[in-house]
């Protein structure tokens, strides 16, 4: 630590020892009150970078999208009692996506507990939900000890760890650790047992039609997945959330399974014999069929049998659990199944060229053309962070792999305003990396003042903005439940406009034609830039249903919207 002349560092100043050691770089904050200790302590050690965003959640999403894209622990920080309140939503992001984040919460002065302070809240108690350790310190002692716990289960366990910190604590003399004060990272997983290494192969052995069904959980095992989805010749399905991993270089991949999905991955789950699951917390239910059988893998072994009715969980890391089995289940002969399956999956990929062949109109550009245009520009190994919304439908369908393209959004979570704060985590952890970030109107606008975060670090994030005057996605969730759309409607300004006057490379597209220069220039600007494209209020996907894809007009919008299986 850097000598900042006083003989005994205080909390604050032994906190920041303690973190720099455990290998964090960057804080993601806004300073102020009760954190101020802590900052002014950041400052003068120099070695981890202040990120002054302009919201707390901001600060928790970013932090969240480092985590997830580094798999090493992440830092955020919000002061006093709306600070936390603004680290809410971020923080739940992280914890229901697994991501190793630490919260520092800086409060009041302990000895103003309970007596309704200016801006007083109860840390324990409001981060009770979102987080896997949340302890208040109360002396100076506990600081070191409750710091590395946070650490330690927020990489263990893979989520939250929150430490509430009272102002008049940090600022006292720092007292000597008696215990480890750096977390340890491990890669051990579990493994199955012979006995269900057996039972798996036998009801492997068994079945005649196999589909294999996949989530992030098994992103480090891609190649193993794609020699037991060949040697059982079985179709391969996906969550939304971790096709840009699972598909790359593979020829069974008949689609992703979801609220977002496709009719092609949904008939072959329910045509099928035995389903495996690996690695997903699939968030809902109804998909799965009750009438075969099911082996689910996964390393937390409470999510076993959480959304389908197993005939068999097993605790496993997914690699292994396929290295265990590979040798001894038999090859399949049989390629009926699977050629039905990619048949099925070709006739929707063919049906989803129409609107990238009609690219809409002035004022009305199809989405899908827009993101088409975008998957054949983009740099194959770009990061890309989606908002929630129809840009979900969009990059869920038309935006693929590359050789190591990486997507991260708010996919159990689900929360607007996403993808603008997750980039600025993406672009500060990997700036050896393209980083776009795609949002609609809606989104955009909830958290807009972090573009002036990405202007003021100079951070070359790319932002597309995909501008429909409306909360489509509401719209049409009004519409199915046979509601009259109301206040779904936006009015906006040029975004464009408004981002030069932030010191942004910007361009506003209008006409479908214009596009794919715009974009070029867009993707090869310096530093931050943003491309405001108008697309059509009145775009909805239609890969939900075969009998409704086949049915569906651009002027019969509801229809290509349906939702079977929720």
């Amino acid at each position: 630590m850097k000598n900042t002349g006083n003989p005994t560092p205080n909390v604050a100043q032994k906190m920041v020892e303690q973190l720099v050691e455990s290998g964090v770089e960057r804080i993601y904050a806004i300073t102020g009150d009760s954190l101020n200790a802590l900052t002014d302590a950041i400052n003068k050690d120099g070695r981890i970078k202040f990120i002054h965003v302009r919201n707390e959640e901001a600060a928790a999403f970013a932090a969240s999208a480092e985590a997830q894209l580094t798999g090493k622990l992440a830092v955020c920080a919000g002061s006093s009692g709306p600070g936390h309140v603004h680290l809410i939503n971020g923080l739940y992001d992280a914890q229901r996506s697994n991501a190793p984040v630490l919260a520092l919460a800086s409060t009041c002065a302990s000895s103003m507990f309970g007596t309704g302070y200016f801006q007083e809240t109860n840390p324990t108690l409001l981060f009770s939900n979102c987080s896997v350790y949340n302890e208040m310190a109360i002396t100076p002692s506990q600081v070191p000890s409750m710091l590395h716990g946070a650490m330690q289960e927020a990489i263990s366990k893979g989520g939250v760890g929150v430490v509430g910190l009272p102002a008049d604590v940090i600022t006292e003399p720092a007292t000597t650790d008696s215990a480890s004060t750096i977390p340890s990272y491990t890669t051990l997983m579990p493994i199955p047992s012979e006995e269900e290494i057996q039972e798996s192969v036998n009801l492997i052995n068994s079945a005649k039609k196999i589909a294999i069904f996949v989530g992030m959980g098994a992103s480090e095992s891609v190649s193993s997945v794609r020699e037991l989805a060949d040697k059982l010749k079985a179709p391969l399905i996906t969550t939304y959330k971790s096709q840009m991993e699972m598909t790359r270089n593979m020829p069974n991949y008949v689609g992703h399974m979801g609220y977002l999905g496709m009719w092609s991955a949904e008939n072959a789950v329910s045509d099928a014999d035995l389903v495996i699951i690996l690695g997903t917390n699939f968030p809902y239910p109804g998909f799965f069929p009750t009438d075969k059988s099911i082996i689910q893998v996964d390393i937390r072994a409470e999510r076993l049998g959480k959304r389908a009715k197993l005939k068999l969980g097993i605790r496993s890391d997914s690699k292994a659990f396929i290295e265990a089995i590979l040798q001894k289940v038999n090859k399949k002969t049989d390629s009926e199944f699977l050629k039905k399956a990619l048949s099925d999956y070709a006739e929707i990929k063919n049906m989803m060229k129409i609107p990238v062949d009609n690219p809409g109109k002035e004022f009305a550009i199809r989405p899908e053309f827009m993101l088409a245009t975008l998957d054949r520009l983009a740099e194959d190994d770009c990061i890309v962070t989606v908002d929630t919304g129809m840009n979900n439908v969009w990059t869920s369908h038309y935006l693929t792999s590359g050789k190591s393209r990486k997507m991260i959004g708010s996919f159990t979570h689900g929360s607007m305003a996403n993808a603008l704060p997750m980039a600025i985590g993406a672009a500060c952890s990997r700036p050896d990396r393209q980083v776009i970030s795609i949002s609609g109107d809606g989104g955009l606008a909830m958290l807009m003042g972090e573009l002036l975060t990405i202007a003021q670090y100079k951070l070359p994030v790319k932002i597309l903005g995909a501008d429909n005057r409306a909360l489509a996605f509401v719209k049409w969730e009004m519409e199915l439940a046979d509601y009259s759309p109301s206040e779904v409607n936006l009015l906006n300004p040029d975004f464009g406009e408004m981002a030069r006057t932030m010191g942004f490379f910007a361009e506003t597209v209008t006409k479908p034609e214009n596009l794919e220069e715009a974009m070029k220039r867009w993707l090869n600007a310096e530093g931050p830039a943003l491309l405001s494209v108008t697309t059509d209020t009145n775009a909805a996907s239609f890969t939900f249903s075969k009998d409704l894809m086949h049915k569906a007009t651009p002027e019969n919008v509801i229809s290509n919207f349906m939702v079977p299986g929720v």
